[in-house]
Formats: C-alpha cells, sequence, structure tokens
C-alpha cells in the first residue's frame, strides 16, 4: 500500500480529534445538538488549521447513518460517515472556487440546487477559498445563499475574509479559527510521532511547531520532510539544518552584540553565519522573538518562561539591556524583515539591519572616547569666562593636551582641571547615555563637583524625568566618560541660574526660525508677489534649513 502523509492520516474525522478551536467546536456541537444549523457558515482562517475539515465533520453530523437525525457525535462507520472520510459521498459537493471563478460554473452548481440529495439526509456544498469567485459569481449566489431549499446547506471557507462582499457575510454565520499557539502543536505532534513510533526530541518538535506558524497541516508536512532528512528519529540539530535555522544561542550573541554596540564582535558574527548559511528573514524573526522575551521578563517577569530559548541567558540579557534600548532594537528587527525583499541580497539586507542597530542606539555611534572628552573638558568653556581662583597652575596648563595614553595613566591630573560647571553643556554631546537619563542631563546644570561627588540642579518643570532609573544610568555614564568609579551623582531639584542644554538649543532653534522667516519676508521676490498680487506668508510655512 503506498504511503499516505502525515497531514491526510491523522486528519480529524470528529469534534473530539480538532485541535485547537474550542470556542468553534462548542457553538458548532450546540448547534448541532438542538438541531438549529443554520443554512450558510463561513469558516475563516489561516491556512492549515481546520476549515474543510470542519466542514467535512458538519457534513458527517448532517448525514450519518447510524443516527436518528442530526448528531453531534458521528459514528464514523457507517456508509456515510466512510464516504464522506474518502471523498466519494455524492451528497458532499465540494468546489475549489480559486478554479471556477467564472460565473457559468456558479450558474451549473446552482442549477442542481433545487434537486433533493441521492443518499443522505441534506445535500452540503463545500466551497472552498470562496474569496476567489468573481463579482458576478458572487451575485449569482446571493439569492439562493439566502434561502436556500429546505435539504441544502452551504459551508464556506477562505483566508481572505475581507475579499468578501459584504452581502455574502451579511448571510452566513461566521467562525474564525485562530492560529495554534508553539505549545499546543508541538504537543500534538510528539503524541502523533508517539502512536507512529517515531522518536523525536522536544527541541526538535519546538521547532517544527515554530516554523509552522500556527498550521496545523504545516506542521505535520514539516514532520513528513523531517522524517525523511532525519536517518534516526528527529533530533534538533538536523531539524535546525532542515529548516535552515539559527541556533538559539547565535540568535541571543546576535542580540547581545547589537546591545553592546562591539563593532569589533560584528565581523566575527558575521563570518559565523555565513558558513551556517541561514534563511536570514528568519533570523531576523528570531532576533525579534528573543527581544519580545527579553521585555516580557523585564516586565512581566511573572508571565512564566518560554523555553524556545535559554532562561538563564535571557534573565542575564534582560539585567544587561535597558528596557528603552530593547524596544528600539525589536523595532529595527521587524523593520529589517520588512526591508528585506528590497535589499541587494538577504544577507546585506540583515548586515545592514545589524548595523542600524548599533549605529543608531541610544548612546551609540562614534562617541568620543573618555580620555578625549576629558582633555577637551579641560580647556575653558568660550561663552562662561572662568574664575580666576580656579585658573590651572601653568604646569597643569601645559599638561593639557596630553596624549589619550597619557590621560589614561593620570586620570586624576586630568580630573583637576576640569571645571563642570563651565563645560557641563558640552560635555552633554558626548555623555553615554540616552533615554530619560539624556533629558536629566539636558534639563540640568552642574553646580558642584569634585574627585567624589557631581551636584547637578535640575529645571523645576522637568521634574518628571529625575526618576531612580534616569539618576543611575546618568551616574554610570558620568563614570565611564571620567574615568571615576566612585563618582556620586547628586540631582537637586528647583530654580536656575542659568541655560540648561535644553533651553540653550531651544532659544538656539527659535532664532534660526525668526532669521529665516525675515529671510522670507525680505526676499525680493516675496516682495513683487505681495505688491502685485497682495500675497501674504502662511505663518508656520517658513521652516529653517538645518532644522
Amino acid at each position: 500500500m503506498s504511503y499516505q502523509a502525515l497531514a491526510r492520516t491523522w486528519r480529524p474525522r470528529n469534534f473530539d480529534q480538532l485541535v485547537g478551536q474550542q470556542h468553534v467546536v462548542r457553538a458548532l456541537r450546540n448547534a448541532m445538538a438542538q438541531g438549529r444549523v443554520h443554512h450558510a457558515m463561513l469558516f475563516t482562517g489561516t491556512r492549515g488549521v481546520g476549515k474543510t475539515t470542519l466542514g467535512r465533520i458538519i457534513a458527517k453530523c448532517l448525514n450519518c447513518e447510524t443516527a436518528a437525525g442530526i448528531t453531534d457525535a458521528p459514528c464514523g462507520t457507517c456508509e456515510a460517515c466512510t464516504g464522506i472520510d474518502q471523498g466519494r459521498f455524492v451528497d458532499l459537493i465540494e468546489i475549489d472556487a480559486a478554479s471556477r471563478t467564472k460565473v457559468d460554473d456558479t450558474r451549473e452548481l446552482l442549477d442542481n440546487v433545487q434537486y433533493a440529495p441521492t443518499r443522505g439526509r441534506y445535500k452540503v456544498y463545500l466551497i472552498d477559498e470562496v474569496h476567489m469567485l468573481s463579482k458576478h459569481s458572487f451575485n449569482a449566489l446571493l439569492k439562493t445563499l439566502e434561502e436556500p431549499p429546505p435539504h441544502v446547506r452551504f459551508l464556506l471557507a477562505t483566508t481572505d475574509p475581507q475579499k468578501l462582499p459584504i452581502t455574502i457575510l451579511s448571510r452566513c454565520l461566521q467562525f474564525n479559527l485562530k492560529r495554534l499557539p508553539v505549545p499546543q502543536i508541538a504537543e500534538h505532534l510528539a503524541a502523533i510521532l508517539d502512536k507512529e513510533g517515531v522518536k523525536a526530541e522536544p527541541a526538535a518538535l519546538q521547532l517544527l511547531a515554530q516554523a509552522a506558524d500556527g498550521s496545523v497541516r504545516d506542521a505535520l508536512s514539516l514532520t513528513d520532510q523531517a522524517i525523511a532528512f532525519c536517518d534516526d528519529g528527529l533530533n534538533q540539530d538536523s531539524v535546525r539544518d532542515m529548516l535552515g535555522a539559527v541556533g538559539t544561542a547565535d540568535v541571543l550573541r546576535t542580540v547581545d552584540v547589537a546591545a553592546r554596540g562591539d563593532s569589533a564582535a560584528v565581523a566575527a558574527l558575521l563570518r559565523d553565519l555565513d558558513a551556517l548559511a541561514p534563511d536570514f528573514d528568519g533570523l531576523l524573526a528570531d532576533v525579534a522573538t528573543a527581544l519580545q522575551r527579553i521585555a516580557v521578563r523585564q516586565l512581566a517577569p511573572e508571565y512564566g518562561e518560554d523555553t524556545s530559548f535559554d532562561p538563564q541567558r535571557i534573565g542575564e540579557l534582560a539585567e544587561a539591556i535597558a528596557p528603552e534600548d530593547v524596544q528600539l532594537l525589536y523595532q529595527m528587527a521587524v523593520h529589517g524583515r520588512r526591508d528585506l525583499p528590497y535589499a541587494p541580497d538577504p544577507r546585506a539586507g540583515f548586515e545592514m539591519c545589524l548595523l542600524r542597530m548599533i549605529t543608531f542606539r541610544p548612546g551609540g555611534g562614534r562617541a568620543a572616547t573618555p580620555s578625549a572628552v576629558r582633555n577637551a573638558a579641560a580647556e575653558p568653556a568660550a561663552e562662561e569666562p572662568e574664575p580666576a581662583a580656579a585658573a590651572p597652575e601653568p604646569a597643569e596648563a601645559a599638561a593639557a593636551p596630553m596624549e589619550p595614553a597619557a590621560a589614561e595613566q593620570a586620570p586624576a591630573a586630568v580630573q583637576k582641571q576640569w571645571m563642570p560647571e563651565h563645560d557641563w553643556l558640552q560635555m552633554i554631546d558626548v555623555l553615554p547615555v540616552g533615554g530619560l537619563a539624556s533629558q536629566l542631563a539636558r534639563h540640568s546644570r552642574c553646580i558642584a563637583a569634585d574627585d567624589a561627588t557631581l551636584t547637578l540642579r535640575l529645571d523645576a518643570n522637568a521634574a518628571e524625568v529625575n526618576t531612580d532609573t534616569a539618576r543611575d544610568k546618568l551616574q554610570d555614564g558620568l563614570r565611564e566618560l571620567l574615568a571615576q568609579p566612585s563618582l556620586k551623582l547628586v540631582v537637586e531639584t528647583g530654580e536656575l541660574a542659568g541655560p540648561t542644554r535644553a533651553t540653550a538649543d531651544a532659544q538656539a532653534q527659535d532664532d534660526r526660525q525668526k532669521a529665516a522667516e525675515l529671510a522670507v519676508e525680505n526676499d525680493s521676490n516675496v516682495q513683487v508677489f505681495k505688491q502685485r498680487f497682495g500675497a501674504t506668508v502662511r505663518p508656520g510655512s517658513v521652516v529653517p534649513l538645518d532644522s
């Protein structure tokens, strides 16, 4: 006897065998038990979740010969039930709408609706991919679908209900079949393979369930392929090779490299991935999934652990990466998948996505080194004269332009030359922080500093940015920038004697706006239009070129 695919062998024969659609099964069971079966039902959902299977089960419920009437538990052994399972029951008319889209096909079909069933109680029309019918076909179907003969039931199935006319939707009971979660598919595969006598590792079944994307039929088809691919049972490495998937360790390594912004590690990572020849779209999807698990661990650790990734490693990354960085990296991974078809090749698209994660992350990019910042900070600010009492000694001034290596060897000497009350506004640009920590720095002024403590005064109008997390991150950034591991940050809230970086930027933007508006008003062409046509410059339409 020829081999039959798992998806056909283990196709559900009754409601009890159907997996994961209990919200639909409950409604249909009650309808069958009460004898209140609607004349037209529409089943929607992604491929492989049981739409046509439900249609066949309903046909058996309506026509089972061992039951006195309609039943919610067909016997599965009578002539009607076996005929429906084998596709030879004359009163179940299955139609593929994708291959019969013309109105003539629909009219031919409807010409036979009036005739009574040949064998069963009901004549059942199961129309698959009904959204493929033409507009004229839908119009021909409307009246019969609304008022069919009492011995006829219409069962429609589609993966794209948005394409159905509202006139069709209003005449049907609609049941939405959901995608199945990964654990449920994996459990279903384990039960089937146990009956088939095939050994399988749980991790391998997890990979197959993830690749199925919510579809039981796809999961069984992939399992068939995996059985043929693997020599002795299904194991994780073989299934991953078959799917072209990257291991979870490499996925988490990608997340770690992107979060740390380690450009040297990027080259090594890409070389290792080239050796695996992965599906880069799937790899980006796995990276997004890993970031989602990290975000859940950070904000809702009680939600539970996902065995798809190493829980310990997920916990380490959740501690190491800021929540706002996780959200940004997730968005970049999702948008990277969207842009992948437009890239020169998938690898180039993945590489650019990874480089974007490193370049545009908060605090990322080409930040100045701490030694360079300390040397630059040693120079007095231009807009505020440095108090004479705090002026550096000649010997110290001569040491200001020292080489970075020398600065690293003598950070204390450089620190003495740094006057935060004058250089704070310039230092904000190179602070390795982002998010709320950056806003805390931009809305503050430095009022005191020594080797142990740096004190900021925050604008009272921006008190909401003064959170524990923002202070800790700003303190860590200052320690890294100034090579002062024991530096303590103190933030006070009150009135400020001078501008902050935020108010200075706002003032500069306002000045640029006024200059642009004045330039437009004084333009000779604008003056001509005003004189000849009475034209006016629309308020808010002038934007500085550098904004």
